[in-house]
């Protein structure tokens, strides 16, 4: 538990800095209003957000809400994790793609980027792993990887490149096909579908109210990730059920 809670603090780092291409491994953390460099004891994961009522100690500035919220996924997804699969490398190499989903996930909420110093590794480490047998009874093997990441990028490619050509204007951007690469790498081409199914559905019924009362248009940009990373984690507990229900 103690674990997930310090990686979520270094998920805020990274989601914070990331954006702004500024280093996440070396600087301490600082107050965005005052830049007064946070102390230790202030930056004791959860407990300092709930002990300083989520107010900068020296300025008052209060410390978004988005900063307890993502300790507390990571704190809850890697004790789930370990629960399910014990003292593993697959409990290790979800740990890796949840965390990083957290990331990607509240980035592209606010910044409507997916940074490829994330998606690239999650490639490489996705590709990688399809190579040990010892976890084909939850990945796939290396062809199945191969071919979802090709045709998760392909596909949503595919759909950029003609919609641009349509309208004469950017649709989707190449984070989220990149995002789908990642997807095809871990979980197999069979993956992709219902991935493109679930989190186009999730999005419709997201921004239907918005629709409605005409705050927003059908061409308004929305960030697709987050959509996705809801979509594929709906889809990874359920994954065989969703096998045998088709073949």
């Amino acid at each position: 538990m103690t674990l997930g809670a310090l990686w979520g603090s270094f998920a805020n780092v990274c989601i914070y800095r990331l954006p702004n291409e500024e280093n996440v491994v070396s600087g301490r953390s600082y107050c965005p209003k005052c830049k007064k460099k946070i102390s230790w004891f202030d930056n004791i994961p959860i407990i300092s957000f709930i002990y300083l009522k989520a107010k900068c100690r020296c300025c008052v500035y209060k410390i978004p809400s988005q900063y307890f919220i993502v300790e507390i996924l990571s704190l809850l997804s890697f004790t789930l994790i370990y629960f399910l699969f014990g003292i593993s490398l697959t409990t290790l190499f979800f740990w890796i793609l949840y965390l990083s989903f957290i990331i990607i996930f509240f980035i592209d909420l606010k910044h409507f980027i997916i940074p490829n110093v994330i998606t690239f590794p999650l490639m490489i480490l996705g590709f990688l792993k399809s190579f040990d047998p010892n976890l084909s009874y939850l990945f796939p093997n290396f062809i199945n990887s191969l071919l979802g990441g090709i045709l998760g990028y392909g596909i949503i490619f595919s759909i950029i490149y003609f919609y641009k050509q349509v309208r004469k204007k950017e649709g989707m951007g190449l984070g989220d096909a990149k995002l789908f690469a990642v997807i095809g790498f871990w979980f197999g081409w069979i993956s992709i579908p219902f991935i493109i199914f679930l989190s186009s559905l999730i999005a419709l019924i997201s921004v239907l109210p918005s629709l409605i009362k005409k705050s927003k248009e059908m061409s308004s940009e929305i960030p697709f990730g987050p959509y996705i990373i809801i979509a594929t984690l709906i889809f990874v507990p359920l994954k065989e059920s969703l096998l045998d229900f088709i073949f």
